[in-house]
């Protein structure tokens, strides 16, 4: 597999990115303080993230036609600066309305980097497209991991967490003055420019597609309900099962760091079912102990098999759409939406319902669900 050049392009992709990762994954260790201080239920508190997820999901629907109109570096930077001003509607927000609304705009901009940057790296990348997706999650885990250090450190201070995030807003205002003005692969623009009636991407392209719903299904129900997992499970303080889901953010360093290595020599359809294995594993010792050494390793050792699952789909998905690569970024989108969207809602339902430990179990049903699909789509390649 030939290499690719880590230019300004790159470090820009990774930055931006790592940005949007940051404010995804704080999300989760930030709802217990939320529904703390605004005194809402388990369903009520996943709404922010529902709201997050309708946000992205309506982006990805009609941002192609807006990529279409504005162009891919306008679209892209527009979703920057959006998501910025998303942050601090939500740490000025003191009621369910305001910080609800600040987590669908926050879904509505940051939809746009998401449906974009992946095509950048993968027009900019060619047959080092693997390697690149890999390392871009990497990069993002690297700074997703600091979200709820971040938050649970800045609680336990006199600073709080409201001060804390909104400083952040600051860097995608500091990322457009260092990078605003750099162009964008010309084939990624000039497809952006094409019509959206060409021919339709490949069933293929859908399977694959299906397995990235359930993939980040997976992840985010850890990552939204983790903290409150941690609480009712071990009695945690909100300030420490906040901090504790960085061992699962950890993990997926690893795993992505991992990934990006292996990914030159080992065959995607036996790297990624070997994931989906390792995470059932770790889920199992996150789930079935009542002390915390086991429970913190299981979170590890699945953030290390789940890490690799989503940039590796999302590179097959990307690599069977047929040269549609800006139209296949924006579908994948549609598939991180769909299961924000609806996953950590019904596991917050089925949490109000049966007790969060017992609806922890949707997990492992999730990662199945890849480890099949996987086995079969690859029984489908290798079948004449």
């Amino acid at each position: 597999m030939h290499g690719y050049r880590r230019d300004s392009l790159v470090w820009m992709a990774f930055l931006l990115n790592g940005s949007f990762a940051f404010y995804l994954n704080g999300l989760g260790p930030l709802t217990p303080f939320l529904r703390s201080e605004l005194g809402l239920s388990y369903t009520l508190g996943s709404l922010h993230f529902t709201a997050f997820a309708l946000g992205l999901l309506l982006v990805s629907l009609f941002g192609y036609r807006l990529i279409r109109l504005t162009g891919a570096r306008r679209a892209l930077w527009a979703g920057g600066l959006g998501m910025s001003a998303s942050i601090i509607i939500l740490v000025l927000g003191h009621n369910p309305v305001q910080t609800i609304g600040a987590c669908l705009l926050l879904g509505l901009f940051c939809s746009l980097i998401l449906s974009i940057l992946p095509s950048v790296l993968s027009e900019h990348a060619g047959e080092a497209r693997s390697a690149a997706l890999t390392e871009y999650t990497l990069f993002a885990s690297v700074i997703s991991a600091a979200a709820p250090l971040v938050v649970g450190f800045a609680a336990a201070s006199s600073l709080g967490w409201r001060l804390a995030v909104g400083l952040t807003a600051l860097v995608p205002f500091i990322l457009f003055a260092l990078f605003g003005r750099i162009p964008l692969p010309q084939g990624l623009e000039d497809e952006a420019q094409r019509t959206e009636a060409s021919s339709p991407l490949p069933r293929r392209y859908w399977a694959y597609w299906i397995l990235i719903v359930l993939s980040v299904s997976a992840e985010f129900c850890i990552v939204y309900w983790g903290s409150e997992y941690l609480t009712a499970r071990l009695g945690m303080s909100k300030a420490d099962s906040a901090q504790a889901i960085a061992f699962f953010l950890g993990g997926m360093i690893l795993g992505r760091l991992f990934s990006s290595r292996l990914v030159r020599r080992v065959p995607l359809s036996t790297l990624i079912p070997a994931s989906a294995l390792v995470a059932l594993a770790g889920f199992a010792l996150f789930w079935l102990p009542a002390t915390t050494l086991p429970v913190l390793a299981g979170l590890l050792i699945s953030g290390l098999g789940i890490a690799s699952l989503y940039p590796l789909l999302l590179s097959l998905a990307i690599g069977a759409s047929g040269g549609q690569e800006v139209k296949a970024g924006s579908r994948a989108s549609i598939a991180s939406g769909v299961a924000i969207l609806l996953l950590p809602l019904l596991l917050g339902g089925l949490a109000d319902l049966l007790g969060i430990r017992p609806a922890y179990l949707l997990v492992p049903v999730l990662l199945a669900g890849v480890l099949l699909g996987l086995l079969r789509l690859n029984r489908s390649r290798a079948r004449p």
